[in-house]
């Protein structure tokens, strides 16, 4: 998917939608883990979707389960990722980041295919606030790295306050393309 400024207006996610993102992210936080699953706090997932007139809307949230990152060579360009556009945090380096395992892709990506959606983007929650980002509803300058060529849309979850979460969307993780999410 291109994204062409003003093409797009907004990004509509549905209660059920946006209720699946969030209940993922709380049960992460809440150290929830299902079988498989990685153990750590962090969610990540996939959004399916369609282009109705000027909006995407989601209409399928898929949470990832394991992370790639932990091993191997995606373990080596994450930590290479980290070291050169990472900000320093309570967390540290090499905790932080996701890469979705290939099987797992593999399998969201057919889920699509069969269901006739596309994949509109990703999204990945921030849960520590920063002195100069409290809110951390905003992509970092990793997230624009990794989001750059992507083609998707970035979703940053801020679960800061997991009362009351926040959503985002950056299109390929870049804050000066941002686009409106409703959730209705």
């Amino acid at each position: 998917m291109r994204y062409r400024k003003g093409k797009i207006t907004a990004i509509v996610i549905p209660p059920l939608q946006w209720s699946e993102i969030v209940s993922h992210c709380r049960r992460k936080l809440q150290g929830e883990y299902l079988c498989g699953e990685g153990h750590s706090p962090k969610a990540f997932g996939l959004i399916g979707g369609t282009l109705s007139g000027e909006k995407l809307v989601a209409q399928l949230v898929i949470p990832l389960l394991k992370n790639a990152r932990e091993c191997g060579e995606a373990k080596v360009a994450m930590d290479n990722a980290m070291e050169q556009h990472g900000t320093p945090s309570e967390t540290p380096f090499d905790q932080r980041g996701w890469v979705a395992e290939q099987e797992e892709l593999d399998k969201a990506l057919l889920m699509l295919s069969k269901s006739n959606l596309r994949l509109i983007g990703n999204y990945h929650m921030h849960r520590v606030a920063w002195e100069d980002d409290p809110v951390r509803d905003t992509p970092t300058k990793l997230d624009k790295v990794l989001g750059s060529g992507s083609r998707m849309f970035m979703f940053i979850v801020s679960m800061v306050n997991p009362e009351y979460p926040l959503v985002r969307a950056f299109y390929e993780g870049s804050k000066d393309i941002e686009v409106t999410v409703e959730i209705n």
